[in-house]
């Protein structure tokens, strides 16, 4: 509670300096420029692919989640939303591609299906015993319990206080950040008019973003739908709309555990493009 304090009263006085301010300084909230060249080289050599270990979602993103990039996971309750998180969680740190930093607002983060995830890994794969695996894939996942909006705000904080300080855990450095779920920390503080709330929302969106050009990670996130004029659409409404770099829509048969994943938003490929992926069944 001390620490929540502490954060709103630090963010209350950013936001009086703010009003007091004529406009805030472009360089504090924005990227660098930078010109084509730079970008290509970037992208070339820098932003590789973190594997969902879903088939159809990686041929979909045309290899997986992109460093340096914000991917977010939008979709109806019980869609397969949480499952797409544990499956990238799971895989990646399998693969000894790093290590993955999970907050988790609503205890979904599951154990017992991350172990079910790697008992399914390729054989190619597979080159250490079963426990062993279990025991270094469970310790490059770091798991924090997030449930509102400054707790969030402090874990950030502290996640870039050790990017920048070259801090790794177990020797790993951290390439995966999700949250599951962001609209759960968002929802409840912009509704109505509260413009202090959806500066939060922007100063989130900034941090993510930020955090994975720098640190060259990947930031995944997930949100829920609420009703739309037509059909169900994905919360947070028109202001975080253009915050991630990539936007997919998840559906599921309820009959099987086969699921649909829809690009919403591409930075680089067509929006529009369907591919279905298989889950595990549940357990």
């Amino acid at each position: 509670m001390h620490c929540a304090f502490q954060v709103f009263r630090c963010f209350a006085c950013e936001v009086i300096q703010d009003m007091n301010e004529e406009q805030p300084r472009v360089e504090d909230r924005c990227i660098p420029w930078s010109d084509g060249t730079q970008l290509l080289e970037d992208a070339a050599e820098r932003k590789h692919f973190l594997p969902t270990g879903l088939e159809g979602i990686d041929t979909l993103l045309g290899g997986g989640l992109r460093k340096g990039q914000l991917t977010e996971i939008t979709g109806q309750s019980s869609s397969g939303k949480t499952q797409v998180c544990l499956y990238s969680a799971a895989h990646v740190a399998a693969r000894h591609m790093g290590a993955v930093l999970y907050l988790d607002t609503s205890n979904s983060f599951s154990p017992s299906r991350i172990a079910c995830i790697l008992d399914e890994l390729p054989v190619s794969l597979i080159k250490e015993p079963k426990d062993v695996r279990l025991k270094r894939v469970m310790s490059s996942i770091i798991c924090e319990s997030v449930f509102d909006i400054f707790a969030l705000f402090e874990v950030l904080d502290q996640l870039e206080v050790s990017l920048n300080g070259k801090v790794h855990h177990d020797g790993n450095k951290i390439c995966l950040l999700i949250i599951d779920s962001v609209s759960s920390l968002l929802a409840p503080i912009i509704g109505g008019e509260n413009s202090q709330g959806r500066s939060m929302m922007i100063s989130v969106a900034m941090i993510l973003k930020k955090l994975a050009h720098k640190h060259n990670l990947s930031a995944l996130v997930t949100n829920h739908m609420v009703a739309g004029n037509e059909a169900p659409k994905p919360a947070l409404g028109e202001s975080w709309k253009a915050v991630p770099h990539i936007r997919l829509m998840v559906s599921r048969d309820r009959r099987s555990n086969i699921c649909t994943a829809t690009t919403l938003k591409h930075t680089l490929l067509a929006s529009g493009r369907r591919m279905k992926f298989q889950l595990l069944p549940a357990g």
